[in-house]
């Protein structure tokens, strides 16, 4: 599943600069020593799971608090996008130490013998789900059946079909291929459309309609369907070699996040105006979109910190999901998610 929080007119320009700023960094400088400027600081390299918006908060407040620095850390971000290798691969290939994923695709790395670890997801939640109008409302899984849904590709028509499965229920629906906007849903195309909460139905209010009146959304998760998104990920070898590092990162965006939560418009300003300036993003969209997307970015359940997972729900919810796609191959858990990265991110910081 592909996290898209940006519009088609964006892509292409994004493109151009994407492969600018891979081919213009070698592996030495992602990996290697820092330059002698920044010789106290320990150089830690990370891809993005998209292009450089709202969508990581955290790292934009880290970066400009100083929250980095203070865990001894000097970061290099690199962009991901529709021209980017998904962060499992490149990690693999150790051009990069940290990487933000998906859940299937990390699944599926780990099952083809590639050494990923989980240390965290910064979405406790995930925002993919249906969009449906009065006229038909989509709440619960029952609703599905003998639907026309519009969904934008390959992997929402599994997690419809996964959601189905789970719910005991036939696969009795049709599948509309649909691109990033929800239009063809307001013309009639479709009965619902697979959509992200912090992107299309946020167009829809930006029109002046009203959710749960004038339009309803609900989660995958709430259609008994959970995956997750934004996961953050890197391989055993570079766990156990620089364990302290990667500790620093969760911590540093984890107090990112925290500080996010006070004045939502400071990451959004600092995208529009710095480090997603070439994306023609719109300030007003990306606050609205910071703002529902901080409910995510809280614990699976009170007391629980900041990007950590509930083994449970890995073992629970998680790991059934998988298998209603036909995941078989699933790793002991314990292989997959280092659960004690995120508690020592929550220990005081020592250098």
């Amino acid at each position: 599943m592909k996290f898209r929080p940006i519009e088609d007119h964006c892509l292409n320009a994004y493109r151009r600069k994407l492969l600018q700023a891979f081919a213009a960094v070698p592996t030495a400088a992602l990996l290697g020593n820092p330059p002698a400027s920044a010789q106290s600081l320990r150089r830690l390299s990370v891809q993005l799971g998209w292009v450089p918006n709202v969508q990581y908060a955290g790292e934009w407040v880290a970066m400009e608090r100083g929250f980095f620095k203070a865990n001894g850390l000097d970061v290099e971000i690199l962009p991901g996008g529709p021209n980017a290798l998904q962060a499992p691969v490149v990690l693999a290939a150790g051009k990069v130490a940290l990487g933000y994923s998906t859940w299937f695709p990390i699944l599926d790395a780990v099952a083809k013998g590639n050494p990923i670890v989980i240390v965290g997801t910064v979405f406790a939640r995930s925002p993919m789900g249906v969009l449906s109008l009065p006229k038909k409302p989509i709440r619960k899984a029952a609703d599905l059946v003998g639907s026309r849904l519009l969904v934008q590709g390959a992997n929402e028509r599994v997690a419809v079909d996964a959601t189905l499965k789970l719910a005991g229920l036939p696969l009795n629906w049709t599948p509309v291929p649909a691109g990033f906007s929800p239009e063809p849903l307001l013309a009639g195309d479709g009965d619902g459309y697979t959509a992200f909460s912090t992107n299309q139905p946020l167009a829809l209010e930006k029109m002046g309609m009203k959710p749960g009146k004038d339009f309803f959304f609900t989660t995958f998760d709430d259609l008994g369907f959970r995956t997750l998104v934004a996961v953050l990920v890197t391989t055993r070898g570079y766990l156990d070699a620089h364990r302290n590092d990667v500790v620093g990162y969760v911590r540093s965006i984890s107090q990112g996040w925290e500080e996010n939560e006070k004045d939502p418009a400071y990451a959004a300003k600092l995208v529009v105006q710095k480090y997603g300036v070439d994306l023609g993003l719109d300030l007003q969209q990306q606050i609205r979109q910071n703002e529902v997307q901080i409910p995510l970015a809280r614990g699976e359940k009170p007391g629980l910190p900041r990007l950590a997972l509930d083994r449970d729900v890995v073992a629970g919810p998680l790991y059934a999901s998988a298998r209603a796609t036909g995941r078989t191959n699933l790793p002991d858990i314990d292989k997959l998610v280092d659960f004690s990265v995120v508690t020592e991110a929550n220990r005081p910081a020592t250098r």
